[in-house]
């Protein structure tokens, strides 16, 4: 055999499961070993679990690798799930009970893959906490198909010695044979209020006292309710039943949310015709409609997972912070204050886009200022961006943008016209004193002067 045995991991009736290792990818699997009589052959539940999982291929589905069939036994190999929801409930929850986002995570997926049994014309009819198996990365499967059943037309009678006896649907404990996915729709429920409260909703020690332990809950059908049933399925027994009134899910699970309560309603119907099918419980708004615990995607494809909820730190960040908060205090006392709005040359106001940076705090003549793009050398710059009048005019052009007035922009635009040409004066004045500067000074040392950086200061 090409896969070996490591330890062995639980043991049925029928039976035995090791944890195992392939040979050739060292892939850890699970060896499901089936003891043959050699009078009575192959179990028909072992043929039936081989054909039935050959073709169901599901992410919710456990995987059937290969199967070994030798005189003696019979290894059915499975991909490999560390526990069971029913360990995984004794071991993660709060005395079984699991956390919301997990319920509605779990649940998800049993309906999932119950809804694609269904599609593909399959009653798994024994679901239960035991058989829903959970690998390390949370994924849960549907195990165990020893019991499950294809079902088409014509409609077939089955056994009603199935499921076992605390997932059981009441049609099937009154007897009826001709159920169809409704019975693994009333087992999802079942599953789904023990996973919310951490017990068994249901705990009868037989038939009769099961029917009694979902009528105390859920209440007994009224009589018209229970001849429609009688009708549909003519084989179940005409028992006298008790009368119970229904006792609200809200009351026997307070721990469950209003969606929650819902869609468990919806699934524990008496009546079979009344429940909900897995693929129509998918789309309720328990689902559909919960931002506070969103479902994992399924698929999840390039470019759609979010940002990360964290941003990394700005080389500048203290400094970057004080600038924008410097602008932010200045545009909100313009806003408040009309009559800040054109304040007098020289008042020490700083634009917006002049707003000290890191090297604010050092001296005048240590910062650089680099040189404009269409200067030429041997021409004085133009003045200086903090010239007060060079301020104004730049105050008075922004505050037209961030406040114009109907029926005065013309009046606007000839205001900054004007204080752009007085700029230009300034600029030609400057540039005019600076050259006659520099020709005294060249009168004064000669063409030989003293060379640059060693003479008078």
């Amino acid at each position: 055999m090409n896969y070996i045995q490591l330890e062995k991991l639980g043991e049925g009736t029928y039976a035995t499961v090791y944890k195992g290792r392939s040979r050739t990818t060292n892939e850890i699997v699970a060896l499901k070993e089936i003891h043959l009589d050699p009078e009575e052959g192959t179990p028909s539940t072992a043929i039936r679990e081989i054909s039935l999982m050959k073709e169901l291929r599901h992410v919710n589905i456990v995987r059937l690798h290969d199967v070994i069939h030798t005189e003696t036994k019979l290894v059915l190999i499975f991909e490999f799930c560390e526990q069971d929801l029913k360990k995984y409930m004794d071991t993660h929850g709060d005395r079984g009970a699991l956390d919301p986002a997990t319920i509605r995570s779990f649940m998800f997926q049993l309906l999932k893959g119950t809804a694609f049994c269904h599609e593909n014309q399959v009653l798994h009819r024994d679901l239960k906490p035991q058989n829903l198996l959970i690998n390390k990365k949370g994924d849960l499967k549907l195990g165990d198909f020893g019991l499950a059943r294809a079902f088409g037309v014509p409609v077939n009678t089955f056994s009603n010695e199935v499921v076992t006896l605390w997932y059981r649907a009441p049609d099937v404990l009154l007897g009826s044979r001709t159920y169809n996915t409704s019975i693994d729709v009333w087992s999802c429920g079942c599953i789904f209020a023990e996973m919310i409260s951490g017990v068994p909703l249901f705990r009868g020690r037989d038939n009769q006292d099961q029917l009694l332990h979902i009528m105390r809950i859920i209440g007994t059908p009224t009589d018209d309710k229970f001849a429609k049933m009688m009708k549909d399925t003519p084989e179940m027994a005409k028992n006298t039943l008790p009368r119970y009134p229904k006792v609200p899910f809200n009351q026997v699970l307070p721990k469950a949310s209003a969606l929650a309560v819902d869609l468990l309603e919806k699934l524990l119907k008496f009546d079979p015709a009344d429940r909900l099918t897995a693929a129509q419980a998918l789309s309720h708004p328990y689902f559909t409609n919960n931002p506070d615990h969103p479902l994992p995607p399924q698929n999840p494809t390039a470019g759609s997972m979010p940002p990360p909820s964290f941003t990394f730190p700005h080389p500048h960040g203290n400094a970057v912070q004080q600038v924008q908060h410097q602008q932010q205090q200045q545009q909100q006392a313009r806003l408040h204050h009309p009559s800040m709005h054109a304040p007098p040359p020289g008042h020490g106001m700083v634009p917006p886009q002049q707003a000290p940076g890191p090297l604010a705090a050092m001296p005048q003549r240590h910062q650089f200022h680099p040189r404009p793009a269409n200067q030429v050398y041997g021409q004085m710059p133009p003045p200086h961006p903090q010239h007060p009048q060079h301020m104004q005019a730049q105050m008075q052009a922004q505050m037209m943008q961030m406040h114009p007035q109907p029926g005065v922009i013309n009046s606007a635009q000839v205001q900054a016209q004007q204080a752009a040409q007085q700029a230009a004066q300034v600029q030609a004045q400057a540039q005019a004193q600076a050259q006659a500067a520099q020709a005294q000074a060249y009168g004064a040392y000669g063409a030989h002067g003293a060379p640059y950086g060693h003479g008078p200061r």
